[in-house]
């Protein structure tokens, strides 16, 4: 089979239409019946519209959307499962200058968060429920699944370039990871750029080593060297600043230092650093909480005193002038989620800032 056989046949086990990632049976059925008449022009056979549009993926030249709808390694305030389907549509109704071809979500057992965590009975078990055949070798958590899918698609696609919706945090661990490894292979250098309010930096949460507050502490090997890893909008730390970049190695703004310093001359230092070590691309992770609850609090983990979406926007753009931006993703919008108790309107607002944010990120990838 030749690359493009094997990568369409995984589409077909491992995703599914646009907006279905979340196994339910009624719940915002008409929101996801509005986008599937958006994509294919009706909400009726929809997996066969789906399947028709993924044949036309290798000729198609604009950037990818994949939706990865899991929120089991989340852990405070769950709903990013949501996120997906939320942000597309709002993307697609509102006033956003994007165009892109969506793959679909990754088929998700909410139950589950990576095979390792499985025994054997439960991994055969789901292979049962996902794929009819218990003996199939096909991985059958979301993190499994997604780096599977991700493997596969920049080895079949080397110049495509992928946007990912979550989820939470922890599905930007495969999605980077397996972007690492296909930067390596190509012979380029790379850097991840990361806005988040937390350091995600923990070894372990509760025993588990990939979740959403662990998650860059296991990428850091797979770059160039751990310095070029940066962070924006931190500020909800147990540790000060510089005991996380003393102990990872990693490079750190804190949103009081944006503040301070200004968001372009945080943007010119990164730069210096970026072409200082011959970076040529960059992957941008973008988890809602970066910005300050006033303007996200439709997440798990809303926190005040952070980023304004001018200041990210700007920071993202001036690299943006310097460097490809060939990766990205924006997790954590939890859509369902009220945390503000300011003027209730937490999911519209989120989504805006979210859908402005991903708007830039989207059109970069075009670059």
């Amino acid at each position: 089979m030749t690359n493009w056989s094997v990568l369409e046949t995984k589409i077909k086990q491992y995703l599914c239409p646009p907006g279905n990632g979340v196994f339910t049976v009624n719940t915002a059925q008409e929101r996801k019946a509005s986008l599937h008449t958006h994509l294919y022009g009706s909400s009726e056979n929809v997996v066969e519209s789906w399947q028709a549009q993924i044949t036309k993926l290798a000729d198609d030249t604009r950037p990818v959307v994949l939706g990865v709808c899991s929120d089991t390694g989340g852990g405070i305030l769950r709903g990013a499962n949501w996120g997906p389907l939320f942000l597309r549509q709002t993307l697609l109704n509102g006033n956003y200058d994007v165009d892109y071809f969506d793959v679909g979500d990754i088929r998700v057992n909410p139950h589950l968060l990576h095979d390792k965590y499985l025994n054997d009975a439960t991994i055969t078990n789901c292979r049962k429920a996902f794929y009819q055949d218990p003996q199939s070798p096909l991985p059958v958590s979301p993190l499994s699944i997604t780096e599977d899918f991700c493997d596969e698609f920049h080895k079949t696609f080397p110049e495509k370039r992928l946007f990912a919706i979550g989820g939470d945090h922890s599905v930007s661990y495969p999605l980077v990871r397996s972007y690492l490894r296909a930067k390596k292979d190509q012979g380029k250098k790379v850097a991840l750029i990361h806005f988040d309010a937390h350091t995600d930096l923990l070894v372990e949460r509760l025993g588990i080593d990939i979740c959403f507050g662990s998650w860059v502490t296991h990428i850091l090997d797979d770059l160039p060297s751990r310095d070029m890893a940066f962070q924006f909008g931190i500020r909800s730390s147990g540790r000060d600043r510089g005991h996380w970049e003393e102990t990872f190695g990693v490079n750190q703004f804190w949103t009081h230092e944006i503040n301070e310093r200004g968001a372009q001359s945080i943007a010119d230092e990164t730069i210096g650093k970026l072409k200082a070590n011959g970076i040529e691309e960059l992957y941008v992770s973008f988890d809602i909480d970066a910005l300050d609850a006033h303007f996200a609090a439709a997440t798990g983990t809303p926190e005040p005193d952070g980023l304004n979406p001018d200041q990210a926007l700007l920071i993202i753009s001036e690299l943006r002038k310097h460097f490809k931006i060939t990766g990205a993703d924006m997790v954590e919008i939890a859509p369902f989620l009220k945390t503000n108790d300011d003027d209730g309107n937490d999911q519209q607002k989120t989504l805006a800032a979210g859908s402005q944010i991903s708007e830039l990120l989207i059109n970069a990838l075009t670059d």
